[in-house]
């Protein structure tokens, strides 16, 4: 494998609080390894157009605590096509990048496993959405922001909600893997958590509505992940009030703003140590893996295995979110 001496870094997909920690970790490990360090703004979409700039340590100064992406990013269908992505390779080649650095979520390394393959070209992923949804890695980066906004959120709700003895279905992101819901409904005292990969029957609201939000509880917080296939919040909320029209049901959906915010003191230390690590998978010949820490140790996770299917749910956590909102 020829010697790297410079390394191109992207931002690719949804945006998550700490990729600019990771964008700086990568810039700086690099630099102080005596690599050189190509920045693509606009991700895969500035790969093609040539939108490329050389970076030094002080191009990545006070960016730490910023959510959202210092390189942006946009999206690109041309980039799904060969002659896309040869126009990429070209602008590589023009740039002398030896190596790509790509920060985002399965999207992005799905793009870069393509890539690297084509052209034989090495490629180290870093696993930023805070959808948490990526195999190999016990966290990705963002998904501690986004339950900290999750749970804060609610907080708030739950003070209308008590105050006007409501019941509200809150609706959260997720990308069908639902460990926000899950996870956001055990940390805000939420009473149920409805997620994409645990089927919910009917029968299951009826009963939590019967048993504990009309016998027990002056308010009640459901935790919906979003999901175009059921409907999402909008579905399970219409459920309850045609069954139950004297009930004070309301849905609120969180949207984007869980995407943004400075991140997280554990977002951005686990972003600076994958960061870092990037640069020392290059330096040992490492290719075609994505950064992942597991037991809070760094472990490398091939394109393949990252990939391959999303995180499994564990359902002993909606056990325990049931056991303990009664």
């Amino acid at each position: 494998m020829a010697e790297i001496k410079c390394i191109g870094i992207m931002t690719s997909g949804n945006d998550a609080p700490g990729m600019n920690c990771a964008i700086r970790a990568v810039t700086r490990a690099a630099i102080y390894n005596g690599l050189k360090v190509k920045a693509v703004y606009r991700g895969y979409k500035g790969l093609i157009d040539g939108e490329i700039v050389e970076f030094e340590t002080q191009s990545v100064s006070n960016i730490i605590q910023f959510g959202g992406t210092i390189l942006k990013s946009s999206p690109s269908k041309e980039f799904l096509n060969p002659e896309g992505r040869q126009k990429a390779y070209d602008n590589i080649v023009k740039e002398g990048i030896d190596a790509l650095v790509v920060i985002g979520g399965d999207g992005s390394i799905q793009g870069a496993k393509i890539f690297a393959q084509e052209y034989d070209f090495p490629c180290i992923a870093i696993p930023a959405t805070i959808d948490n949804n990526l195999c190999g890695t016990d966290t990705t980066i963002g998904y501690d922001t986004a339950l900290n906004t999750i749970m804060h959120t609610v907080d708030k709700i739950r003070d209308t909600a008590t105050s006007h003895e409501r019941l509200f279905f809150v609706e959260v992101m997720g990308d069908g893997a639902g460990f926000l819901a899950l996870n956001g409904g055990i940390a805000s005292g939420a009473e149920e958590a409805i997620v994409p990969t645990i089927e919910i029957e009917e029968e299951q609201l009826n009963h939590f509505v019967q048993n504990g939000f009309r016998k027990t509880k002056g308010s009640s917080i459901v935790l919906v992940a979003a999901n175009e296939q059921t409907g999402g919040a909008m579905h399970y909320a219409d459920l309850i009030k045609n069954q139950y029209p004297e009930l004070d049901v309301r849905i609120s959906i969180l949207g984007h703003l869980q995407r943004g915010g400075s991140p997280s003191a554990h977002d951005r230390i686990i972003a600076s140590r994958m960061g870092a690590a990037s640069i020392q998978a290059l330096l040992k010949g490492l290719r075609n893996v994505m950064i992942g820490i597991d037991n809070d140790e760094i472990v490398y996770v091939p394109f393949s295995r990252a990939i391959k299917n999303n995180r499994a749910i564990d359902r002993n956590l909606l056990d325990i979110l049931h056991n303990i909102s009664i």
